[in-house]
Parts: C-alpha cells; structure tokens; sequence
C-alpha cells in the first residue's frame, strides 16, 4: 500500500545509529523500494527505518508499506529486532561470484557477443514468421 510519508509516525526504536544512507538513497534512486516498510495501524514504524529515512532524504512524499492490524507492543519489538537481526550478509565467496557474474554480463566476451547477435536475428526471423502466417 502506499502510504504518504508525512502521515508515518516514528516511535523510540531500538536502533539509535543509522549508519550511512549515502549507498541505500542510491539504491532507492536506481532500483527503488525493492522491500516495504512495515507500519501498524495506526500508521507507527514497525520495520524499515532506514529506509524510510533514505526515501525521505532524496525527497520521496509516498513510500510503500505493508500495514498490520493488531499488533501488540510485544510483537512490534519482536518485529523490529527480528528484521534487524535475521538478515545474512553474503560470504565473500558468494559476493565473489555475485560480481563476476555481473561483470560477465556487462562485458560480454566477443563470443557472448556474436551469439547474443545470432540469437536476436532468429527471434526476429521467428516473429516475422508468425506475424506473415496470421495475416494469411
């Protein structure tokens, strides 16, 4: 749901330091909001802080929320630790791979290339086919 960020209200939060926001705006810019916040009913943080403080300093006035209802002060403390603590870095193995990956695909071999080239001419074929064979 998208909820107006002016209508958010921020209560005491376990997390006192945001840490830097410089790399999570960027990420907001280029990709936006990948996971909503969270927000109770009566439209009070539950999740997604930093987040929230990202989209406000790049000058978002809407963000997307998933609202709860019945939320006992108990399961929004449990919430909150619980999305904090529950994420898992990559190991630098898995962040290895992850980068040669992307590499691979932004610089394609001149081989990759060519059959890439290949590939798209025969999808184009294809689609000139079926397109003459509905018209007949």
């Amino acid at each position: 749901m998208l909820v107006s960020i002016k209508d958010i209200k921020v209560k005491r939060r376990v997390r006192k330091d945001l840490g830097s926001l410089e790399d999570l705006k960027n990420s907001l810019r280029r990709y936006g909001l990948l996971n909503p916040i969270t927000l109770n009913s009566k439209y009070e943080l539950v999740a997604g802080e930093r987040r929230l403080e990202a989209a406000k300093a790049i000058g978002w006035t809407s963000i997307n929320a998933n609202i709860l209802d019945n939320l006992s002060e108990l399961s929004q403390l449990e919430m909150e630790i619980e999305e904090n603590n529950q994420r898992k870095e990559f190991t630098d193995e898995e962040l290895l791979e992850g980068y040669k990956r992307l590499e691979r695909l932004r610089n394609p071999s001149f081989f990759q290339r060519i059959w890439n080239a290949i590939k798209a001419f025969f999808a184009r074929v294809v689609r000139a086919l079926k397109s003459l064979f509905r018209r007949a």
